[in-house]
C-alpha cells in the first residue's frame, strides 16, 4: 500500500501527489523543512520541532499556512492515516510557485506545504552498539546554518567524501573549530568528565534533541561547557558522540581513523542514549 501524504491541505497517494517544476524549493533551494520522529505512535519533541518550523519560516519570512493546532492534527493525521507506529515525519515548506526570479515571487504568493511519513524502527541502531567513525572535512556550507533550510548539497558531499575515506559520517570544520556533523550536533565529554558542545549561533542549528539532552546532562549533575572545541581536544576526549531527531544520540569511538577514548561507546553517552529514548518516550505527544 502506498503512503498517505500530505500536500496543501489535501491528503494524497503518494504516486498522485505532485508539485509544480516551478516551485521555489526546485528551482532556488527556496525552502524550509522538519523532521520528527514518532514511537508507538506519538510524536517525540513535537514542541521543539514545531518551534523551530516556525522560527525558520520567520526569519526567512515564510508563511505556514496552518496554525498550531492545525500543524498539530496534521501531524496526529498523518501518522493515524499510514498506521505508523514507529519512524519519521518529514515537513517542507516553500515560497511557493512562481516565475523563476532571483526576487521574491509577489506578496500573496501561495506556499507549498509538503507533508511525509518514513517507517523505521527509530529504536533499532546498530551504530548505537558499536559507535561511528568520522572524518574531519572543512565547513563550506552558507552562513546561515541555523535556519533549517533544504540546502543540503554540501552536507550530502561531505558524507560521501567521509564515507570515500572510510568513515560513517563527517565533523565539519571552520576557523580552527568544529561546528557539527553532516546533519547532527557534534559532542565531546573531556577526560575530567565535562560535556562540551558549541554554543548556538549562526554556525549550527539549534537541535532539538541537542537541547533535550542538555537539559538531561545538567539534571543529573554533568557539567556542561557550551563553547567551540578543536579538532584536537575532540581526538583527545574521552567520549564524543552526535545527536539528531533520526539517531537520538550516537556515540563516535574514531575521528580521521584516531580511536577515541577505548575505543568504545562511553558510559556517559550510553547513559544518555538510554535516558532520552525513556524521557522522550514518557512525554511522547499521542492524539488526544
Amino acid at each position: 500500500m502506498s503512503r498517505i501524504v500530505y500536500l496543501n491541505g489535501q491528503w494524497l497517494p503518494e504516486e498522485e501527489a505532485k508539485v509544480s517544476i516551478f516551485d521555489r524549493a526546485f528551482l532556488m533551494g527556496d525552502a524550509i523543512y522538519e523532521v520528527t520522529c514518532v514511537l508507538d505512535g506519538a510524536l517525540l519533541d513535537y514542541a521543539g520541532h514545531a518551534a523551530r518550523l516556525r522560527r525558520s519560516a520567520a526569519e526567512l519570512g515564510l508563511t505556514l499556512p496552518l496554525d498550531d493546532d492545525a500543524l498539530l492534527a496534521a501531524h496526529h493525521e498523518i501518522v493515524a492515516r499510514n498506521e505508523m507506529k514507529s519512524g519519521l515525519i518529514y515537513l517542507q515548506l516553500s515560497r511557493g510557485v512562481a516565475e523563476r526570479d532571483f526576487a521574491f515571487p509577489p506578496e500573496g504568493t501561495e506556499p507549498t506545504l509538503v507533508m511525509f511519513t518514513q517507517a523505521k524502527d527509530v529504536l533499532v541502531n546498530r551504530a548505537a552498539e558499536t559507535g561511528i567513525s568520522v572524518a574531519l572535512l572543512p565547513d563550506l556550507r552558507w552562513g546561515r546554518r541555523d535556519i533549517k533550510t533544504v540546502q543540503l548539497l554540501y552536507p550530502s558531499m561531505a558524507k560521501m567524501e567521509a564515507k570515500a575515506r572510510g568513515a560513517d559520517d563527517a565533523w565539519l570544520f571552520e576557523d580552527g573549530f568544529v561546528t557539527e556533523a553532516s546533519a547532527a550536533t557534534a559532542h565531546i565529554v573531556s577526560k575530567d568528565g565535562k560535556l562540551i558542545t558549541r554554543e548556538l549561533s549562526h554556525a549550527l542549528l539549534p537541535g532539538v534533541t541537542r537541547a533535550a539532552v542538555l537539559e538531561l546532562a545538567a539534571r543529573h549533575g554533568v557539567e556542561i561547557e557550551e563553547r567551540a572545541f578543536t579538532p584536537d581536544e575532540a581526538r583527545d576526549a574521552r567520549e564524543a558522540f552526535i545527536t539528531s531527531a533520526t539517531n537520538f544520540v550516537v556515540p563516535v569511538v574514531r575521528i580521521d581513523g584516531e580511536v577515541i577514548g577505548d575505543g568504545a561507546p562511553g558510559a556517559l553517552t550510553r547513559e544518555l542514549r538510554e535516558q532520552y529514548i525513556a524521557s522522550r518516550r514518557a512525554a511522547a505527544l499521542a492524539p488526544a
